[in-house]
């Protein structure tokens, strides 16, 4: 009795095993000798940003894709240009690191690994 018991936790709880949610981890990084303001990413379904990025500095946060869509950054330089950068899209499930580097040649991305 107490097998049957056991083996009918352990199937349970099976399906919870593998299971984990799939999230992106984004850096923004200005590298650029002049600090850059009013920064937003956009993302499917919602965005992040910071009022001022400072040369040298990076600025971390994390989020899950629910839907699909490009990114896009937005911001404004120091001679008060606003740019907007489109950005690689974006699919629900896609998860891992995406850089997003800021230059004063332009903007670079690192997109995440597509999910599989």
């Amino acid at each position: 009795m107490r097998f049957f018991r056991q083996l009918a936790i352990a199937l349970l709880l099976f399906p919870l095993a593998g299971c984990h949610s799939h999230y992106i981890d984004a850096s923004l990084r200005n590298r650029t000798q002049q600090p850059i303001s009013l920064v937003e990413v956009d993302y499917p379904s919602a965005s992040f940003g910071t009022q001022t990025l400072d040369p040298g500095k990076e600025y971390a946060y994390r989020f899950k894709v629910l839907g699909s869509g490009a990114l896009k950054l937005i911001y404004t330089d120091a001679a008060n240009q606003e740019h907007t950068i489109p950005g690689p899209a974006l699919s629900e499930g896609d998860e891992g690191p995406l850089v997003i580097t800021v230059t004063a040649a332009g903007v670079s991305w690192s997109p995440p690994a597509k999910k599989k």
